[in-house]
């Protein structure tokens, strides 16, 4: 009988985001496969392990011993009400660029969070993401659409578009961008050695026109699309081939 496969869960505020061994049975280094699916109507094998923003459906059966909690992650001078996501990204954030960092996640909420040059909590905004942009601008007015699809369908390449529903995808899009150039502004004024990570599912949307950017030098914007899930692997690893699962890590601060 195969082993089931590894799997880890965070769950967000509108989907369920997933990283799974990439080999059957676990253990080695097997690349990581993620995905980012509506909430299931069951979850099968529990994961490894997991993390909650959204709610969790009691019927999930999600066991709690396995659940990661933000005492657990090992970021700094974290206040008790953070997002369990943004001390995650946070954490993993700093400890992949090894210096101060802007994380902004563009998901449902456009979360900025910093963390400074020795590894602290060190504040942040939070502005409402594309889809939470788009369908306030449909039910508020009267001649403007509703939008399901969010910023995914795009808007063409047209920095200008005629068309009312690229428009509105546009100005939402930059608009974020430009929340997300001006954090990084006055993060690096603060710390000039600060580096922008960007993460979340309208990443991919928002990262052309980062790039663009003339303020941005070399190297001070990465795109880590997985941030959060590759936090939560490495504070939960994979058990060693034929061994035991690891221990939980302390909570040791960076």
């Amino acid at each position: 009988m195969p082993a089931r496969q590894l799997r880890w869960l965070l769950i967000g505020n509108s989907r369920w985001h997933w990283a799974l061994d990439g080999a059957d049975g676990g253990g080695g280094d097997a690349p990581l496969r993620f995905l980012h699916l509506p909430p299931p109507t069951a979850v099968g094998d529990p994961p490894l392990a997991w993390a909650a923003v959204g709610p969790v459906p009691p019927q999930a059966g999600l066991p709690a011993a396995t659940r990661l909690e933000l005492k657990n992650v090992p970021l700094a001078e974290v206040p008790p009400w953070l997002g369990i996501d943004r001390a995650l990204a946070g954490w993993w954030a700093a400890r992949l660029t090894g210096g101060p960092v802007l994380v902004a996640d563009a998901g449902t909420v456009l979360s900025l969070t910093r963390v400074d040059g020795r590894g602290r909590f060190a504040g942040g905004r939070l502005m409402a993401g594309a889809a939470l942009q788009l369908g306030a601008m449909a039910s508020g007015t009267q001649g403007l659409p509703s939008l399901e699809e969010g910023l995914s369908a795009g808007g063409g390449g047209d920095a200008w578009p005629k068309a009312t529903d690229a428009a509105m995808r546009r100005g939402v899009a930059e608009g974020l961008a430009a929340a997300v150039l001006e954090a990084g502004r006055q993060a690096r004024a603060l710390e000039p050695g600060c580096r922008i990570v960007l993460t979340g599912g309208d990443g991919p949307t928002l990262m052309p026109l980062l790039q663009h950017a003339s303020e941005l030098g070399e190297g001070v914007l990465m795109h880590c699309p997985d941030l959060c899930l590759e936090a939560l692997v490495a504070l939960r690893p994979r058990p060693p081939v034929g061994g035991v699962a690891q221990a939980s890590p302390r909570s040791s601060r960076i």
